[in-house]
């Protein structure tokens, strides 16, 4: 359930009996007490479980017994309220079947209003969780009140089958695989890498990793063997930069993911998502909007990985501020190819749509590149309103044949995105042209501009605008970087076109500065630096590049462009331009037009600048995929690719390098890797190699012996440290067992309660000496030596016990469960050291002990574990309002203690320790302010809050 859902919605007493009005009422208003303004728990409802949604321990449910016999005016069998888990139960003794049978049908013909009826009621506005913090928060709004709504249809590679998601589908699924991650070991703040295609595992994962307070890394799996190693390579040296904890991926690649785990040292798991266990949905964690929602690595050639941190205010801001400029409706439907693994894919088609509400129709990014014509399929089938693409699908798209386009409509779509990479004046105009037969309106085209940077869009043309084109004059944009009008229609050899991007989306501002960061008048051309609430902080673990990044507060794009009335034009990318002498020149221009020449592959150009030591200058390399074989053939292409040349830079390129097919690296979004691409003509040129050698893609046997044969020392180094990792847990269990039979033997039938605590100490910090387990301990001991007080400790570890009784300063007695009383060896050890036991089963006996240690609270010091249990999984769960009620009627301050790192050296479950910090900290007494239940739930509220700050794990909180 979401976070921000509170207690708003009030049971409509048109619809239910006024016995249950009552009841919930009572129900509401004893949650509102005990949780005030702290972490939200779920709606309401008689279905609600009281310990499990509402956070009701066993005292709060006596508390309401009572007031429930107060408010009715009778007196329910304790031993049939004890075991009531919902209100549903309780009102089963207070009203007749008949009554809730009646309620139960209401409920369930209010829930079967169709869809389509709801949006006709609703037409007239769109419905969207404007005051949600998280995409998760997001998620449960729309699942809450519209589970069946469909959210996702998927589209199968034959382009007709279907399936489809619906809201309450997805988080119910991915609920169920948060908890099986979170089982292994996925923590809060953790990396999952997502190397997943599109179906539906690959959302459901993305909101399981949300929902366990992990942070995705989507990348996107390898398309072809020829690719492998260098595929490897490329994304070894990300997941290292992301320090990734597992990598989910899909079978057919999941030999890739191991290859990735031997040379990446932080991964642990390799899986599927048929491998993620599905367990009942467990406490989830309580996001910020300043956590980490994504880690979006950006697509650069060379150099450290760049690593985008965006937080969920980052995504949400630009999310909503790209549909208040697209004018999102209730009718709008988003049709999408994209990958999933780039941000014009992830944030724009898939989270944008989950925000507002508004379907997604999407399939595969092969299903695109094989038969382009099946996009327009979709928007067409699916009346599509808003898609998006790079510039070369809609090239793609321009040519299409008759037979193609035969019988297709796109007279539904409204707004057509055109981003990702440079967009060509060419390419628009005949995608627009030979779209017109089929219904396309040219006024929905529209190019944008956005970055990683900025989690998706930084400008967007307003709907209805259409093809933007400024008409500049060549030789000032190229040589003064003035953009100057060019009068009439101008020379086409004199002037260039400019596309228009849009103006800037809300809460964002953009400028254009010179070298010196000088801000810049409109067109005049210069670097587009922005910033807003769309905006990362940096680069994750690359302070070098998030240092370059920043300029202030502003943010260096790394484009360079020009102003004119408010709409943004972009010139090219800083680190693609070109610098001959004294004129700049950017590529874009003329690798079209040689991917237009007959011979050349489209797509497969890449112009580059190499520097030119000898001149000062820099020279032109052009590298053309090709097919031809023939020796006349590529002298004649050489030819023709040096005249497009001239016509473009007005002199001809230094070297033109035909290589094969496949040979010109490109991004996940198709954009050309020029900096890559370069690499590998320099290293050529030293090794004195022809660069074919290295640009043609490899055999497939050479691809894997590459990609294997790179992982052997990784492998070797990772198992010797696997080797040293299980030798460590051994000693630690030697060392430990030796000491526990010691201490058992001199503490088991002593009864002095006292020494025998300070023999399990020193035995406790023996143990820490000689496993070399370090604590670090923040602690102000005059906090635990003074009057008797209570201790509220968190609970990580089966360890927890060995820390605090090695630095305690003096004994307390410790409140256990008291089914550890009765446990083999640890009972008799426990009772020798005085512990306190609990009965939590019967509801009779654990009122009597709750009694019992308000009483010894007035002379002793307790300690708590207020959470009662833990787990595997990281997180500070709910308390139990024992500890709060003990120190509230006896009058004893709380002394909240918390620990940090035991978790990671001893998980529930793992069988071996590991080496780990740990840090205990001692915090300042919190007085009780009185003796009434509003009182005891604020001391909980106020020692929660301090332990959370101190212990290093996120907040729990109840699932729906």
């Amino acid at each position: 359930m979401t976070t921000q859902t509170r207690y708003e919605q009030k049971p409509p007493a048109g619809q239910i009996g006024d016995a249950e009005t009552k009841l919930l009422t009572l129900v509401r208003a004893l949650a509102e007490e005990l949780h005030g303004e702290g972490p939200a728990y779920p709606e309401v409802t008689l279905d609600a479980q009281f310990e499990r949604d509402l956070g009701f321990d066993s005292l709060a449910r006596a508390e309401l017994l009572a007031r429930i016999e107060t408010a009715f005016g009778v007196q329910l069998p304790v031993e049939t309220f004890a075991v009531a888990a919902t209100a549903a139960d309780v009102l089963a003794t207070l009203t007749a079947t008949s009554a809730r049978q009646s309620t139960a049908a209401e409920r369930s013909a209010s829930a079967s209003l169709s869809p389509s009826r709801r949006e006709a009621a609703n037409a007239s506005a769109l419905a969207c969780p404007t005051q949600a913090n998280t995409l998760i928060d997001a998620l449960h709004w729309h699942a809450d009140r519209h589970p069946e709504h469909t959210h996702i249809v998927l589209i199968d590679t034959d382009g007709v089958t279907e399936s489809r998601m619906s809201y309450g589908e997805l988080r119910d699924r991915a609920m169920q695989v948060a908890s099986g991650m979170r089982q292994l070991g996925i923590d809060p703040g953790d990396t999952v890498a997502l190397m997943l295609p599109t179906t539906q595992d690959y959302f459901v994962v993305f909101i399981a990793t949300l929902l366990c307070g992990a942070v995705p890394a989507p990348i996107y799996p390898p398309l072809r063997i020829d690719q492998l190693a260098e595929h490897v390579s490329r994304h070894a040296a990300l997941l290292t930069n992301a320090q990734v904890k597992a990598v989910v991926t899909f079978g057919q690649a999941a030999a890739i993911g191991h290859l990735l785990k031997a040379r990446v040292p932080t991964i642990r798991h390799v899986l599927t998502p048929d491998e993620i266990e599905r367990l009942p949905p467990d406490k989830t964690v309580f996001a910020q909007p300043g956590d980490l929602a994504l880690l979006q690595y950006t697509s650069g050639s060379t150099g450290a990985p760049k690593g985008v941190r965006l937080t969920h205010a980052n995504l949400l801001a630009n999310i909503r501020a790209m549909g208040a400029r697209i004018d999102v409706r209730p009718g709008d439907v988003f049709v999408s190819w994209l990958p999933l693994s780039h941000n014009m894919g992830l944030i724009g088609a898939w989270l944008g749509p989950l925000y507002f509400g508004v379907p997604l129709v999407v399939t595969s990014t092969l299903t695109f590149l094989a038969r382009p014509e099946s996009w327009l399929k979709m928007i067409m089938r699916y009346r599509g309103t808003i898609t998006a693409a790079p510039n070369f699908a809609y090239d793609r798209c321009a040519r299409l044949s008759d037979a193609q386009l035969k019988d297709l409509d796109l007279s539904s779509l409204r707004f057509a995105c055109c981003g990702a990479e440079p967009v060509s004046v060419t390419t628009m105009r005949a995608f627009c042209e030979r779209m017109r037969a089929i219904h396309f309106d040219p006024l929905a085209l529209a190019p944008v501009y956005g970055l990683a940077e900025n989690g998706l869009a930084l400008t967007l043309p307003l709907p209805g605008r259409g093809l933007s084109v400024d008409t500049v004059m060549r030789n000032a944009l190229l040589v003064d970087g003035v953009a100057l009008p060019a009068i009439g229609a101008g020379d086409p050899t004199q002037t260039v076109e400019v596309v228009g991007c849009g103006s800037v989306i809300d809460n964002s501002d953009i400028r254009i500065v010179d070298e010196h960061g000088h801000a810049l008048p409109d067109r005049r051309v210069g670097r587009i630096e922005f910033r807003g609430f769309s905006a990362t902080q940096g680069y994750y673990r690359n302070p070098a590049q998030t240092a370059a990044l920043m300029d202030g507060d502003w943010l260096d794009s790394g484009d360079l462009g020009y102003l004119a009335d408010g709409t943004l034009y972009v010139t090219g990318r800083m680190k693609d331009m070109i610098i001959r002498g004294g004129r700049h020149y950017f590529p874009y221009e003329l690798e079209e037009a040689i991917g237009r020449l007959p011979g050349v592959i489209a797509g497969g150009v890449a112009v580059c600048g190499s520097v030119d030591t000898a001149r000062g200058t820099e020279r032109v390399i052009v590298f053309a995929e090709t097919s031809e074989e023939g020796a006349q053939a590529r002298a004649q292409l050489i030819e023709r690719i040096g005249a497009a040349a001239v016509g473009a830079f007005g002199s001809p390129a230094e070297r033109i390098v035909l290589v094969p097919p496949g040979s010109v690296p490109k991004t996940a979004a198709g954009k050309i890797r020029h900096a890559a691409m370069l690499d590998r003509f320099e290293r050529a040129e030293r090794a004195d190699r022809e660069v074919q050698t290295l640009s043609a893609p490899h055999a497939g046997w050479r691809q894997i012996s590459e990609a294997v044969g790179g992982s052997v020392p990784a492998f070797a180094r990772r198992g010797l440290r696997a080797m040293s990792a299980t030798a460590y847990g051994l000693w630690c269990w030697t060392v430990g067992i030796a000491i526990a039979l010691v201490l058992w033997a001199r503490v088991a039938a002593n009864a002095d309660a006292r020494q025998n605590w300070e023999r399990a100490a020193r035995g406790a910090r023996l143990f820490l000496r000689a496993t070399g387990l370090r604590v670090q301990l923040n602690a102000d001991t005059a906090l635990l030596t003074a009057s008797p007080c209570i201790l509220a400790v968190n609970h990580t570890s089966y360890l927890d016990n060995v820390v605090l009784l090695a630095y305690l300063p003096r004994p307390v007695r410790i409140v256990a469960k008291r089914e550890l009383a009765s446990t083999p060896f640890i009972g008799r050890f426990l009772k020798a050291l005085g512990v306190y036991f609990v009965e939590r089963a019967d509801f009779r006996a654990s009122l009597e002990d709750e009694r019992e240690l308000v009483l010894a609270a007035t002379d002793e010091t307790l300690l708590f574990f207020p959470e009662g249990t833990f787990g595997r999984a990281a997180g500070l769960r709910p308390f139990h309002l024992g500890a709060f009620r003990a120190a509230c009627l006896a009058g004893r301050p709380i002394v909240p203690i918390a620990l940090r790192g035991v978790r990671n050296v001893l998980r529930d479950g793992d069988r071996l320790p590991r080496r780990a910090p740990i840090t205990m900290t001692v915090l300042p007494r919190i007085a009780p302010a009185g003796t009434d239940l509003r009182s005891m739930a604020t001391l909980r509220t106020e020692v929660r809050a301090a332990i959370l700050a101190h212990c290093g794990e996120p907040e729990l909180v109840a699932h729906e």
